[in-house]
């Protein structure tokens, strides 16, 4: 049996979006200054901000599913499962961009593990974290977890000004068994949620900066529970969100 993650240096994301202008990728990068904060953290802090979207993969690029609830179960979740939250959609000129549907077939290509587009789905999160000098910020809030996917791809977008943020896997028994930093914009790490638990420590300010960014991108990759009508992902449609989902 393979290896239940892979580890894919930023180049090599970078050599297969080499067909898209650096303005394509400028432009993505951008898009995460309009995120708004999450408003369903349980300690009350307002370092994380979120935008989320589900789509189904096609020949033809991404596909927007019907708009739905984000929900968790308490089992995967017990911090902030069993509760419908809402987070406001992936903008429409990122959702349909070229760029988008070539990064996520990349990693589909690049699975640790068998995932067949036409009966999956793709959940794509939008996550900045922020540090400041008064108070650290948390990419996994709920500690050393699991997502409730198949394959789960995190995906840095940038970093600036921190410390820590080092990524952590586990075993089933959670028994360490990889650790890495994602330094360069486009660095990946790909789970098989299945058979790995994982977080993220927690993310300080630099000396000498008022405040630090840590941008992900989060690609869920999980069975489609159902076929809802569907629009192509620039159209002004919502996104579904299934049942279990991730957590960041």
């Amino acid at each position: 049996m393979s290896q239940p993650y892979v580890h894919l240096p930023a180049a090599t994301i970078l050599d297969c979006l080499a067909g898209h202008g650096e303005t394509e990728i400028k432009q993505l990068r951008a898009s995460w200054e309009g995120l708004r904060v999450d408003r369903y953290l349980k300690d009350g802090g307002s370092y994380r901000r979120r935008r989320y979207s589900a789509f189904h993969l096609t020949d033809d690029g991404l596909v927007r599913a019907a708009h739905g609830a984000f929900r968790q179960s308490l089992a995967v979740n017990p911090l902030h499962g069993g509760v419908a939250r809402e987070f406001e959609p992936i903008e429409q000129d990122v959702a349909g961009s070229p760029l988008l549907a070539t990064l996520v077939r990349t990693l589909a290509d690049r699975l640790p593990g068998d995932f067949d587009p036409a009966t999956g789905c793709i959940g794509i999160h939008q996550i900045r974290v922020l540090a400041t000098r008064d108070a650290e910020g948390l990419p996994a809030p709920e500690g050393v977890h699991e997502d409730g996917h198949h394959f789960v791809a995190q995906v840095l977008m940038r970093r600036e000004n921190i410390e820590g943020g080092l990524s952590r896997l586990y075993d089933r028994d959670r028994a360490p068994l990889y650790r890495t930093l994602l330094t360069e914009p486009f660095e990946t790490i790909i789970i098989d949620d299945r058979r790995v638990f994982h977080g993220v420590s927690a993310v300080e300010v630099a000396d000498g900066f008022p405040t630090g960014v840590r941008d992900m991108m989060l690609v869920d990759f999980f069975p489609r529970a159902a076929d809802p009508a569907a629009e192509p992902a620039g159209t002004a449609a919502d996104p579904a969100t299934p049942d279990a989902e991730a957590t960041a």
